[in-house]
């Protein structure tokens, strides 16, 4: 099992460079992976925030092992051929170590889609992440795509793709036990388990990933310093140290580094 860390990107965390210097400093310090909450604004007290994926090509310039990328994206407000071609761009500049993390996204986080016009039912922004996916995964491979959807068109072909041999990774957010977003992960490469505290809870995951016949990621997230001993015999195949974001300190963040991986 890897571990690695999950970094809200507000206040004192709310600069990229200081994102950049966090993520070479767990390099160093033997960590597998840094990935970015990525948010347009947040709940008060918070006040400020930056752009993740901005933030995450400085982390690549700034590291040469780790893994890195957005923990998720909520692609339904996005538009998927933008986010190939950021994807592939990082994964470039990192050499082939960019994950690309995506879910549906809420609006319960301070009112990031309602406040800017974006669809709010859960449904049909279930629907946009499929379909977004369809033409995501269809431009990411290379190929020419001919699209034409409820949501999307494109036509389009990208190159060049992505620097990992085989593709970059896409994980999918998912709350266990809810069954269809577990269902679109194991379509993909991987799935980040939200609000998980049992590792009990795996086991129905675990079984249907190991009957994929390919590499499938499990990851969840606990607090630095938590045992990972019961998620590893799970199951899982990374565990992210997760901070609660409110009055975060940066001090606070190279403890947890410094401290190494549990």
């Amino acid at each position: 099992m890897r571990r690695g860390l999950f970094l809200p990107i507000f206040d004192e965390l709310g600069d990229p460079a200081t994102l950049a210097r966090l993520a070479a400093r767990a390099e160093g310090r033997g960590w597998d992976g840094v990935f970015l909450w990525d948010h347009l604004l947040y709940r008060p007290p918070i006040i400020s925030a930056t752009d993740p994926w901005i933030a995450l090509a400085a982390m690549a310039v700034a590291t040469e092992r780790i893994e890195l990328g957005p923990m998720v994206t909520p692609l339904a407000r996005r538009r998927p051929w933008v986010v190939a071609r950021q994807a592939v761009a990082i994964d470039q500049l990192s050499g082939g170590r960019f994950v690309l993390g995506v879910g549906l996204g809420l609006d319960s986080s301070g009112g990031e889609l309602s406040r800017f016009g974006e669809e709010t039912d859960d449904r049909r922004r279930a629907t946009m992440l499929d379909e977004g996916l369809e033409v995501l995964t269809g431009l990411l491979s290379g190929e020419p795509v001919s699209h034409r959807g409820e949501h999307y068109e494109a036509e389009a072909q990208f190159l060049p793709g992505p620097a990992r041999p085989g593709g970059m990774p896409i994980w999918l957010a998912a709350r266990w036990p809810n069954r269809r977003p577990i269902a679109r992960a194991l379509r993909h490469d991987g799935v980040f388990l939200i609000d998980t505290d049992d590792p009990a809870s795996l086991s129905g995951i675990v079984e249907q990933a190991t009957g994929l016949g390919r590499p499938f990621d499990i990851v969840v997230e606990g607090r630095a310093g938590d045992a990972v001993d019961g998620w590893e015999a799970a199951g899982a195949t990374w565990w992210l140290a997760a901070f609660d974001p409110f009055g975060l300190a940066v001090a606070e963040v190279e403890a947890a580094i410094d401290a190494g991986p549990p």
